[in-house]
């Protein structure tokens, strides 16, 4: 027989009724439908505090037998900024120029996107998410993760939801390819960049695209 699982009492959920339910969930979306995705900000400095504190929130979520496979960077020196902007706007520009299929081009249209990403300079904070397909160990030997992407998918969009709870905004930044960036912010080889995450305070004359979400009903069916 296996190991029998250590386990201990469910603590930190109290009784509601559906009306309190319901309320909280309408609250939540009032609050997280005001999120937007950035690329023009201020200088003001974010507490490092603060981060840590979104960093916590993400690390609680949910991952494959529990193994956590990411590892979150947090760039604010300058000059490391720098040489992330350069190779960055090096890869988008032979995407826009030579690789992006002409649909592509198309859907990225109406966001008015180029090969330009100054934000990666001007924003005080890039979080540059990576998942671990698999642990090294002590010994030599390899752990695999299972389901190592879906697992740091959904801790990247609990930590975009802190980050605009507490208050700031950011821009889900993923220049293809990536292997830059754990070359810039020296991570070991079983890391993989899934995410660079832009993160600050808006600019005061922020602009974003004016777009919409689908409705309930393209995005979810009751059965």
């Amino acid at each position: 027989m296996g190991r029998m699982p250590t386990t201990e009492p469910l603590t930190g959920y109290l009784p509601r009724s559906d009306d309190d339910i319901l309320a909280r969930a309408r609250d939540f979306y009032r609050r997280v439908r005001a999120r937007r995705s950035v690329r023009e900000y201020a200088g003001r400095p974010v507490p490092r505090a603060v981060i840590e504190a979104c960093l916590l929130a993400a690390g609680t979520a949910p991952s494959g037998a529990n193994l956590q496979p990411w590892h979150f960077v947090v760039v604010t020196d300058p000059a490391r900024k720098r040489r992330i902007r350069a190779a960055a706007e090096a890869e988008e520009r032979a995407f826009y120029r030579e690789r992006a299929p002409q649909a592509w081009l198309e859907a990225l249209a109406p966001l008015g996107t180029d090969w330009h990403k100054p934000f990666l300079e001007t924003a005080p904070v890039l979080i540059a998410v990576f998942v671990q397909p698999y642990a090294e160990l002590p010994d030599g030997g390899k752990r695999k993760h299972y389901y190592a992407t879906e697992s740091v998918g959904i801790a990247t969009g609990m930590l975009v939801t802190a980050l605009h709870e507490a208050g700031l905004v950011c821009l889900t930044h993923t220049p293809s390819p990536m292997g830059f960036l754990g070359e810039i912010l020296g991570r070991p080889p079983h890391e993989r960049p899934f995410v660079l995450l832009v993160v600050g305070h808006p600019a005061a004359d922020a602009r974003v695209p004016a777009i919409g979400k689908k409705p309930l009903s393209e995005i979810a069916t009751f059965v």
